[in-house]
Formats: structure tokens, sequence, C-alpha cells
């Protein structure tokens, strides 16, 4: 018998944002967020098949769907929630005995000069090198796309700052 699954591939990927981690950590566990950048640029990810109970043992569900309207499910738990810091979940289920690819990512949102380093940690288990390397190339466009979607949250809310002071002001 044994304390957990065995991971058969690991992987770490590190990106900087210029944005802050409690922004970061929200595009992970907000629906609405998560939504813009999950998943291949080609295909998309409603919001309306997202949910998240963003808590230890909470389930987060997710589907993926292609230009002709299939939808690929993707499911986990979350394990720890340290807003705005660390969020650790797993894909499928890692205790499986069915041989089912599952893993456990740990996400760690380090706090730098005016942004955020955002370490990626995936352990695969009953997941093969080829498998292990088409996700690691899929995760790193999603975090492009999550570069995307942080410029675009910045530029919105610098947006409405200025709007608000200028409103605040009379515009002068």
């Amino acid at each position: 018998m044994t304390d957990g699954p065995t991971f058969t591939q690991e992987y770490t990927l590190v990106r900087t944002y210029d944005a802050p981690p409690e922004m970061v950590f929200a595009s992970w566990t907000t629906p609405e967020h998560f939504s813009r950048w999950f998943g291949p640029r080609a295909l998309e990810t409603p919001v309306d098949l997202i949910t998240m109970d963003v808590r230890p043992g909470g389930v987060w569900e997710a589907s993926i769907v292609t230009p002709d309207g299939t939808a690929h499910p993707l499911n986990g738990t979350y394990r720890e929630v340290n807003v705005p810091s660390r969020l650790v979940l797993t894909t499928g289920d890692p205790n499986n005995t069915e041989g089912a690819v599952a893993s456990v990512v740990t996400i760690d949102f380090d706090a730098i000069d005016e942004g955020t380093r955002m370490r990626f940690h995936q352990a695969g288990v009953n997941t093969d090198e080829a498998h292990a390397a088409g996700a690691k190339a899929g995760w790193i466009e999603f975090f492009e796309r999550l570069g995307e979607h942080l410029k675009q949250l910045q530029s919105d809310t610098t947006r409405t700052e200025t709007s608000s002071a200028e409103h605040l002001t009379g515009g002068e």
C-alpha cells in the first residue's frame, strides 16, 4: 500500500506578469477570467461550462469546445487555496486505480517589483513522455493567453482609474 500516487512525469514553467498576484490568482479562480485564457487559442472555454468551488476539497470543471461544438470536459479538486500566493489542484484523479492520466498542479504566485512571478509545477500520474510534452506545450500557449488577458485587465483598470480621476476633478 502506498501513501499517494507515483508521479511518472514532472515539469515546471515560470512566467512573469506585469500584474499584481491578486489579479493573476483571480484569473485562475474566477470563471469569467479563466474562460478568457484557458485552452488552445483556436478553441473556446465557455464561461457557462466552468464551475469552480475554490476551497480545499472543492471541485473545478471546465469544458474546452471545438469549432464543431464537441465539448472536452476537464475536472479536478482543489487541494490547497492560499489567496493570493498558492493554488494546488488536481486534473483528473491522481489516486485512481484505473490507470487514467491525471496530475497534481502547484502554482505559486510571488509578488515581485510591479508584478507577479508565477511558478507552475505539474506532476503527472500514468503519464508517458509524449503526453507530458503535449501538456507542457499546451500550458505554454495557455500562459501566453493569460499574459494577454492580464494586459487587457491592466489596461481596463488604468482606463477606469483615469476616467474616475477625471470625473472627480471635473476633467482638469
